[in-house]
C-alpha cells in the first residue's frame, strides 16, 4: 500500500524561466499587466508588474493563476460557464472566473499556473500563454496519498475509541487543502470545521499549532492575526524523510491537550508505516 507518492512542482529557477518569457511578451506587446506564478496550490511564487499596470491587477493575477492551477484547467473556462448562464460557477470557492490563468503542465500533471491581469482578456491570456510555454524547472517532493491520509486518521482514531472519546480527525496536503475525514457518530459539529483548520495550520506554518497558541497566551496575542492559522492545539505537521507532506488536525477529545496528543500520535504513525 502507498502512503505518499512523488509530484512535481514547479521550482524557483522554473518560475523564473516561464515569468521571464511573459514579461518579455508583454514588453513586446506594450501590455500594461501584472503577472503571477503559483505552485500547484495556488500560492504566490513570484510577482511582477510592467510600467504603467493598474494597481488592482496585482491581487487579480494572483486569484487567476490560483483558479488555473486548483481547477487544472485555463481560468477562462469559467468565465466562459458564467458567460453561458451557469451563473452558479460565481460561488466556486477559490475560483475566479476571469480570463488570463493558465496551468503549467508537464507530463499531464500540473505543476503551478500563471496569471495575467491588465488588459483586455485575450491579450492577458495571450500573455500567459507564452510563459506556459516557455521551457522550466521542476522539482519532485513527496506527497501524501489518500491512503496515507487514511492511515493517518485511524491511527488517532483508534486511540481516541480505545480511550472513550469521539473528536473529528481531518488530514490535509502539504498546502493546507482536506484529504481524509474522519467524523465518529458520537463527534460534536463544530469538530469538523476546527480540526481542518488546525491541520491546515500545522501544514502550511510547518509546525505545530500549539505553537500559535502559546504565543498568544503568553503575550503575543498578534499571532491570532496569522493569515490562515487558528491558534489552537491540536495540530500536527506530517513529514515524510523531513519534509512536510500535510496536517493532521484533531478536534472534540476530553480536552485540548488530548487533542494534541491524539495529533501527535496519527502524525507519528505515517512516519512508522513509510519505514515498516
Amino acid at each position: 500500500m502507498e502512503y505518499t507518492r512523488t509530484r512535481r512542482t514547479i521550482d524557483d529557477q522554473g518560475a523564473d524561466a516561464v515569468m521571464f518569457a511573459a514579461e518579455a511578451f508583454a514588453l513586446q506587446q506594450r501590455s500594461r499587466v501584472v503577472i503571477a506564478v503559483v505552485d500547484p496550490s495556488g500560492e504566490l511564487i513570484q510577482l511582477r508588474r510592467t510600467p504603467g499596470a493598474q494597481i488592482a491587477s496585482s491581487r487579480v493575477a494572483i486569484d487567476k493563476a490560483r483558479t488555473a492551477a486548483i481547477f487544472v484547467r485555463p481560468s477562462r473556462v469559467m468565465e466562459e460557464q458564467v458567460t453561458n448562464g451557469r451563473l452558479g460557477a460565481l460561488a466556486l470557492h477559490g475560483a475566479s472566473a476571469l480570463t488570463g490563468g493558465i496551468p503549467l503542465v508537464v507530463d499531464d500533471e500540473v505543476v503551478g499556473a500563471i496569471g495575467t491581469s491588465g488588459e483586455t482578456p485575450d491579450e492577458d491570456e495571450a500573455v500567459s500563454f507564452a510563459g506556459a510555454q516557455a521551457r522550466f524547472s521542476t522539482t519532485e517532493v513527496p506527497a501524501l496519498t489518500y491512503e496515507g491520509a487514511r492511515a493517518v486518521a485511524e491511527a488517532a482514531g483508534t486511540v481516541a475509541e480505545e480511550r472513550g472519546v469521539a473528536p473529528v480527525v481531518a488530514v490535509v496536503d502539504a498546502g493546507g487543502d482536506l484529504i481524509y475525514l474522519l467524523r465518529p457518530d458520537a463527534a460534536q459539529v463544530a469538530s469538523a470545521n476546527v480540526s481542518v483548520d488546525k491541520a491546515r495550520t500545522a501544514a502550511i506554518y510547518r509546525r505545530p499549532s500549539k505553537d500559535f497558541e502559546d504565543q498568544a497566551s503568553n503575550g503575543r496575542p498578534s499571532a491570532l492575526h496569522l493569515a490562515r492559522a487558528v491558534p489552537l492545539q491540536g495540530g500536527m505537521p506530517i513529514l515524510v524523510d523531513g519534509e512536510v507532506v500535510g496536517g493532521i488536525g484533531v478536534s472534540g477529545a476530553s480536552s485540548a491537550d488530548e487533542d494534541q496528543e491524539l495529533s501527535a500520535i496519527g502524525a507519528e504513525a505515517l512516519a512508522v508505516k513509510v519505514e515498516a
